[in-house]
């Protein structure tokens, strides 16, 4: 199971917490100079997070449409959604610190990194038998649930993992679980 991080986006550059939003036109560039490198194979299975970047990602590196798919959506920040980090801790330092160390904390009064893990962690079971065939296309955080799943790992613990825009993170199904291949490597094109 390949993930491929988006595009990166406005908002990541002003290190906001995430919401829907189209692509850097100089991200989806490097995407399309990837997919060469990349090279998809005909029979991959090719999935997106609904949001506007992974779309437009997943068609640039794959070269096909992808199929939708809403559990791999990044986390409902509700309130936090578009807001910068920084504006978020000067205004709700206890809601913040309750975020970062409970994966079920929901201050912002969208979803808890917890349950988007739930939602990731059926997905990739439901595609287990076809794993090696899966391309997803997603933000950081579904990811890093991936991630989480994969090694046991609580979603706040998983959040150490850096997963840089357009980097690759490899999972392999195996009889005992999943095992991780590689994190955050970038392909050059």
């Amino acid at each position: 199971m390949l993930f491929i991080r988006q595009a990166g986006t406005p908002g990541a550059r002003r290190a906001c917490f995430p919401m829907p939003e189209d692509p850097d036109p100089s991200g989806l560039a490097q995407a399309t100079a990837q997919a060469a490198v990349l090279g998809v194979p005909g029979d991959a299975l090719v999935f997106a997070a609904p949001w506007p970047a992974a779309v437009a990602t997943a068609r640039a590196a794959s070269g096909r449409e992808p199929v939708v798919a809403g559990a791999l959506a990044e986390a409902d920040y509700g309130a936090w959604a578009g807001r910068p980090f920084a504006e978020v801790a000067a205004a709700d330092p206890a809601g913040l610190g309750a975020w970062l160390t409970d994966p079920w904390a929901v201050p912002h009064g969208g979803e808890s990194l917890a349950g988007m893990g739930e939602r990731v962690a059926a997905w990739m079971e439901s595609l287990r038998a076809d794993a090696a065939r899966v391309v997803a296309v997603c933000d950081a955080g579904p990811i890093r649930a991936a991630l989480a799943h994969a090694l046991g790992l609580t979603a706040t613990r998983a959040a150490a993992f850096d997963v840089a825009p357009l980097s690759h993170t490899g999972l392999a199904a195996g009889h005992g679980g999943w095992r991780i291949t590689y994190v955050n490597r970038k392909a050059a094109p």
